[in-house]
C-alpha cells in the first residue's frame, strides 16, 4: 500500500469572528496547493481513495486534490485527534491519500514508521507538505518513500 499523508494548505489567520473549524484556506494558500497539485498530476502520483479531516481547510484542500483521484473521497472525524488502531482498519486500497492536521499527521507517520509516536517531530510537515509511506498500515511497518515540502511540490509543476 502507498499511503500520503498530506496536510492542508495554508488557511486564513485565526480571529475570534472565525471559528478553527470554520477556517478557509486563503487565497494565496488555495493557489500554492494547487501548484502542488499539478506538480503531483504532472509526476503521475494517483490515489485510489481519499480520507479527509472535516475541518473546513482540509475539506478544500481536499477538493484540490480531486484530479489525482480515481475513486471515492469521504470526511471522517478520526483525522481530528490522535491516530488510533480504527483509523488505521479505514486505510484500504493500494493507493490512499489523508488530508488532515498538525501534529497529527506526523504523529501518525512516525507510529507507522517506527512504531513509536514519540518520533512524531522528525516527520513534522509543513502546510501543504506531503509524506508517503509504503508497506502494510501497521505500527511500525510502513517505510518512508517521500518526504516533500510544498515548494518542491510547486516546483514540480514547473
Amino acid at each position: 500500500m502507498e499511503l500520503y499523508l498530506v496536510r492542508h494548505g495554508v488557511a486564513v489567520d485565526a480571529d475570534s469572528t472565525v471559528s478553527d473549524e470554520a477556517r478557509p484556506l486563503s487565497a494565496r494558500g488555495r493557489e500554492q496547493f494547487a501548484a502542488g497539485v499539478r506538480g503531483l498530476e504532472r509526476i503521475g502520483v494517483r490515489f485510489d481513495r481519499l480520507l479527509h479531516s472535516p475541518l473546513l481547510r482540509a475539506v478544500e484542500t481536499a477538493e484540490l486534490m480531486t484530479p489525482l483521484l480515481s475513486g471515492e473521497s469521504a470526511v471522517t472525524e478520526l483525522l481530528t485527534r490522535a491516530p488510533t488502531e480504527e483509523l488505521l482498519r479505514e486505510l484500504a486500497g493500494l493507493r490512499t491519500a489523508l488530508v488532515g492536521h498538525e501534529p497529527l499527521l506526523s504523529e501518525l507517520a512516525a507510529w507507522l514508521a517506527t512504531g513509536a509516536r514519540e518520533s512524531a517531530g522528525a516527520f513534522a510537515l509543513e502546510k501543504g507538505g506531503l509524506v508517503v509511506l509504503e508497506g502494510e498500515p501497521k505500527p511500525g511497518s510502513m517505510r518512508l518513500a517521500a518526504f516533500l515540502p510544498p515548494r518542491l511540490l510547486r516546483e514540480l509543476a514547473r
